[in-house]
């Protein structure tokens, strides 16, 4: 983070009550338990605890500095009378007093943005944001940094920027939105010069009410858009359609639109597609089999085609493409069983599409471990009903329902946690099957995953 601690607070807003080193922080952190040589703490305030009170602990870690509010003044200034750690190991870091620490980190990721002079693409939606934010991250040109895992929040978002090296081109921030406002405070700091929504789908409707409501709040990232900045949707965008009518540059991805996929062959682990932007086309081959992330490269590349990425280059580094963990990571476990573990969320859309997967892999019997799939407000009945019957219609062969709310699956077998689900698959999997483990992050399925491997290794024993 090369800017000057005087730079660094002006942006912070803040009263400078104790001085550190001459050189710059490395990054911010939140944690005080990660804090070490180089990081600037922020004490952020939780419901229940205020992060002030463990600035201390991160100063005597070795940390480069401090982010607090006004009630932990005190103990920092050198004419309090209060030796405490500024006489001790943290003796020498940088202390600056805020009125309100996430606002400061928000301004100060602003700053190390502008200063950056990157180019950002931010990428929301109701599915495949994070995918689309792995693969961009590897198609891009240049030094590209990009959100770790889901760090797509008010605190993550800020934290991957102050983070991202003085020599980085190209900026890829996720940015996730649980209620109206959210992605514009996202933008507000990002800025970004390319809005990437990769859809719209019945997600967060119990916080927002209707999916036309999620999609007037995931279009508030085209609201700060660039000067001329470019906004990548899908050919079909549905209720976006309205909102994106007041961007003039627009890049639509999927069959008929600004870039598609044609001549799309699928075998041995790899996608392999021509891949088309007006005239011009490339034979692409991706490290993945879904196709739905097919339609999620699709979006990463038109984001590059939006940057002036070339085509034949982006091709070049589909090789380099990885997936974030717990989004469909495939595992090979003894009999040739195959497990998919997409345990990370689940909503409607993704659901079908992870199922339609499954049914496309060619397997003695294909197993969908379902759980609750959650915030889908008063009709979710409904939803997980609609689910159970697209596995159906796909060819599921035996669907394993986990915790209470997956009874509406009509799952063959219904268990109450990650748990028995694993013990149950270990006793009833087959030579040659393939396994979906999939449901919303609080359902925990992660586990299944984790189990399964050594209960099948204890029973060939």
């Amino acid at each position: 983070m090369n800017l000057s601690s005087a730079e660094i607070a002006a942006a912070l807003g803040a009263e400078v009550v104790a001085e550190g080193s001459s050189e710059p922080p490395r990054r911010a952190v939140i944690n005080s338990s990660e804090a070490g040589p180089g990081d600037l703490f922020f004490g952020l305030r939780g419901e229940k605890v205020d992060g002030g009170k463990f600035a201390g602990a991160a100063i005597d870690a070795g940390a480069w500095g401090a982010v607090v509010g006004p009630s932990f003044k005190t103990p920092f200034s050198p004419h309090s009378g209060n030796k405490g750690v500024l006489t001790g190991e943290g003796a020498g870091a940088w202390v600056y007093v805020v009125e309100d620490p996430l606002a400061a980190m928000h301004a100060l990721a602003r700053a190390w943005r502008r200063a950056l002079g990157a180019k950002v693409v931010g990428v929301t939606g109701s599915v495949g944001k994070t995918s689309v934010k792995d693969i961009a991250r590897a198609l891009l040109p240049g030094r590209v940094h990009a959100s770790p895992e889901n760090w797509n929040t008010e605190i993550g978002l800020p934290l991957t920027l102050l983070e991202a090296p003085d020599d980085t081109e190209v900026l890829v921030l996720e940015m996730a939105m649980r209620g109206k406002g959210q992605i514009a405070e996202l933008v507000a700091i990002a800025e970004p010069e390319v809005a990437v929504i990769t859809n719209v789908g019945p997600v967060h409707v119990e916080l927002l009410g209707s999916v036309e409501a999620i999609a007037a709040a995931k279009a508030e990232i085209l609201d700060d858009l660039a000067p001329g900045g470019t906004a990548v949707a899908p050919v079909s965008a549905g209720e976006l359609e309205p909102h994106l009518q007041r961007i003039p540059r627009q890049l639509r991805f999927g069959s008929g639109g600004d870039v598609e996929a044609t001549d799309v062959k699928v075998a041995d682990g790899v996608t392999e597609a021509s891949v088309w932007i007006g005239d011009e086309s490339q034979r692409f081959h991706f490290p993945f089999t879904e196709a739905h992330n097919l339609t999620n490269a699709l979006a990463a590349i038109a984001a590059g085609a939006a940057l002036g990425a070339d085509l034949a280059g982006m091709a070049d580094r589909a090789a380099d493409i990885g997936f974030s963990r717990f989004r469909g990571e495939r595992l090979e476990l003894p009999g040739g069983i195959v497990l998919v573990n997409d345990s990370y969320n689940a909503n409607p859309v993704s659901m079908r599409a992870a199922l339609d997967h499954l049914a496309s892999l060619e397997a003695e019997r294909s197993v969908a471990v379902l759980g609750e799939m959650g915030e889908l407000g008063p009709d979710s009945p409904r939803f997980h009903r609609e689910v159970g019957e697209h596995a159906r219609a796909a060819g599921i062969d035996f669907v394993v329902g986990v915790g209470a709310p997956a009874r509406d699956y009509d799952p063959d077998e219904l268990v109450a946690d990650p748990g028995e689900a694993a013990e149950l698959l270990a006793a009833r999997l087959e030579p040659g099957d393939a396994v979906l483990v999939k449901g919303s992050r609080s359902a925990g399925l992660e586990a299944v995953a984790e189990q399964l491997p050594e209960l099948m290794e204890a029973g060939d024993g």
